[in-house]
C-alpha cells in the first residue's frame, strides 16, 4: 500500500467526532481531499450551513477555512466508500439496552452495518481505522467481517481512537498530547498504519505519535476515560466528609493536586461527570471484566459510576433539605444543561438527571443554557408539564425560588447577580453545582448558597 495512493480520505459518521477531526485533517493536510458521509440529511445540511450541527469553539473558522477546498460532506455512504483510500469509521457505539450485556456492553449494530457497507461498496484495497470507542478485539472481528469471502480486495484494519475532549476539541485536535495508532504486526499492517502516521505528521510531533498493536490502543481509549472518571468520583466522594467535618473540598483538591504523583487534572468536585463518553466506555470495561470472570475489577470500575450517579442524587437531596423539604410547585432555574461548558452537547449531563429529580417532586423547572435548549428539549421530551425553557438567564430567574449551577459558563461567573437576586422569590437560593462563583459575594446580595464540599453560606 504505496502512501502516494492515500489521497482520498473518507469518514462515515458526521458526528462530535468525525466532523471537528477531518475539519482539523482537511486543514492540515490542505493536499488531501477529505468527505465526511452520514446517512443524517438534516444534519450533513447543516455541516454546509453557518449554523454547524454542534458547538465547539474555533470549528467554525476551520470548516470556513476547507469547506469546498477539500472539506465536503455528502450523503452519499457508497459512493465515499468506492472512492476513498482510507475510511475512517466514527458511528455511534451506544450502550446496549437490550439482551446479552444489556446496561453495559457496547452495542456493535451500527458498527457492523457500517463494516458491512464498506465491503460491498469496496473495488479497491482499503485502510479502515477505528475512531468509534470500541470493546478489546472489535478490530478483529471487523477485519473478519471484510475478509470473509473475498473479492480481490485487501482491508487493513487500523485502530486510532480520539482523545479529544468537548470544549477544547479544536485545540486537542492540533496540539494533541498524544496520537495512537494500532496496527497488525504484519508487513501489511505496519505499511497501513505507515499511511496513517504519516497524515498525523503533518502537524503533530513525531515523539507524541504513538505506534502500537491493535489491542493495546483499543484498551488504552476505553482505560484513560475510565481513569480520568474515577478521579472524579474520587475527589466527589470526599464531598460529603468535606460537608459534615467542615473542611473545604477545594482547598482539599488544592493540597492533592499540588503533588507531583498525583497532579491537579480531573481534581474538581462537582455534581458529576457527563458526555457521551466515561459512563459508556466504564460500562463496557466492567462488562469486558465481567465477560472474562474478573468480577473484583468489575465491581471496582462499576463503583465509580455509581459515585457518580449518587452525587446527582445528593444535589437534589440537598436542594430539598435546604428549602424546607419541599419544592412543590416551586420555580427552580437550571442555569446550564450542556455536560460541560464550551459545548452543546447533553449526552449524559447530570443536568438531565437533576432535572427529571425534579420534576419528580413537582417543582417547576426553567432551563436556560447558552448553545444546549435544543437538546435539552430533546432529552426532557414528556416533561413539558414541568419544564420550559429560556435562554436570557435574566429571564430564566423572575420569580424563581432557587437557582442551579449545573454548567459552568463563563457567562455565569460574569453574571450580575444582584439582578438576579432582585428577580427572584425570596428567600432566595443559589446551588452551585460547580463550585466556581464567588460564594462569599452572592451570600453578600442576600442568596442562601450551598455549594458541594463545603459549609453553606445561609442567613437562617
Amino acid at each position: 500500500m504505496s502512501n502516494e495512493k492515500h489521497k482520498n480520505i473518507l469518514c462515515i459518521g458526521a458526528g462530535y467526532v468525525g466532523g471537528p477531526t477531518m475539519a482539523m485533517i482537511a486543514k492540515m493536510c490542505p493536499d488531501r481531499k477529505v468527505t465526511v458521509v452520514d446517512i443524517n440529511e438534516e444534519r450533513i445540511k447543516a455541516w454546509q450551513s453557518d449554523k454547524l450541527p454542534i458547538y465547539e469553539p474555533g470549528l467554525e473558522e476551520v470548516v470556513r477555512e476547507t469547506l469546498g477546498r477539500n472539506l465536503f460532506f455528502s450523503t452519499e455512504v457508497e459512493r465515499g466508500i468506492e472512492e476513498s483510500d482510507i475510511i475512517f469509521v466514527a458511528v455511534n457505539t451506544p450502550t446496549k439496552t437490550f439482551g446479552e450485556g444489556a446496561g453495559c456492553a457496547a452495542d456493535l449494530q451500527y458498527w457492523e452495518k457500517t463494516a458491512r457497507q464498506i465491503k460491498q461498496c469496496s473495488k479497491s484495497d482499503k485502510i479502515v481505522v477505528e475512531k468509534s470507542t470500541l470493546p478489546v478485539k472489535t478490530a478483529s472481528a471487523m477485519k473478519r467481517v471484510l475478509s470473509d469471502g473475498k473479492n480481490g480486495v485487501n482491508f487493513e484494519v487500523l485502530s486510532n481512537p480520539e482523545f479529544l475532549a468537548e470544549g477544547t476539541a479544536i485545540r486537542d485536535l492540533q496540539y494533541p498530547d498524544r496520537v495512537l495508532v494500532g496496527s497488525a504486526e504484519t508487513p501489511a499492517g505496519l505499511a497501513a498504519r505507515d499511511a496513517l502516521v504519516e497524515i498525523y505528521a503533518a502537524w503533530v510531533p513525531q515523539e507524541k505519535i504513538l505506534t502500537t498493536n491493535v489491542w493495546s490502543s483499543e484498551l488504552s481509549k476505553i482505560a484513560a476515560n475510565a481513569f480520568l472518571a474515577q478521579r472524579i468520583s474520587s475527589i466527589n466522594a470526599l464531598t460529603e466528609l468535606c460537608e459534615k467535618t467542615g473542611a473545604n473540598v477545594v482547598e482539599v483538591s488544592q493540597a492533592i493536586g499540588m503533588d507531583s504523583r498525583i497532579g491537579s487534572k480531573f481534581l474538581k468536585a462537582g455534581v458529576g461527570f457527563g458526555g457521551s463518553c466515561f459512563k459508556k466506555d466504564i460500562l463496557n470495561l466492567v462488562y469486558m471484566c465481567e465477560s472474562e470472570g474478573l468480577y473484583a475489577a468489575a465491581d471496582y470500575w462499576r463503583s465509580v459510576i455509581d459515585m457518580n450517579q449518587h452525587q446527582m442524587v445528593r444535589f437534589v437531596k440537598t436542594m430539598l433539605k435546604a428549602m424546607f423539604n419541599t419544592v412543590a410547585d416551586k420555580r427552580i432555574s437550571i442555569l446550564g444543561f450542556a455536560f460541560k461548558a464550551d459545548t452543546s452537547d447533553t449526552r449524559e449531563s447530570p443536568a438531565i438527571t437533576v432535572t427529571k429529580l425534579l420534576a419528580e417532586e413537582h417543582a417547576q423547572i426553567v432551563v436556560s443554557d447558552p448553545y444546549a435548549i435544543e437538546n435539552a428539549r430533546n432529552d426532557l421530551a414528556g416533561l413539558e408539564e414541568r419544564v420550559s425553557y429560556e435562554s436570557d438567564p435574566y429571564k430564566a430567574v423572575e420569580g424563581a425560588d432557587a437557582v442551579a449551577i449545573i454548567t459552568d459558563w463563563k457567562d455565569y461567573k460574569d453574571i450580575d447577580w444582584k439582578k438576579i437576586y432582585e428577580r427572584m422569590r425570596k428567600p432566595a437560593f443559589l446551588f452551585d453545582g460547580r463550585n466556581f462563583l464567588d460564594h462569599q459575594k452572592l451570600f453578600e446580595i442576600g442568596f442562601h448558597v450551598y455549594a458541594i464540599g463545603m459549609e453553606p453560606k445561609s442567613h437562617f
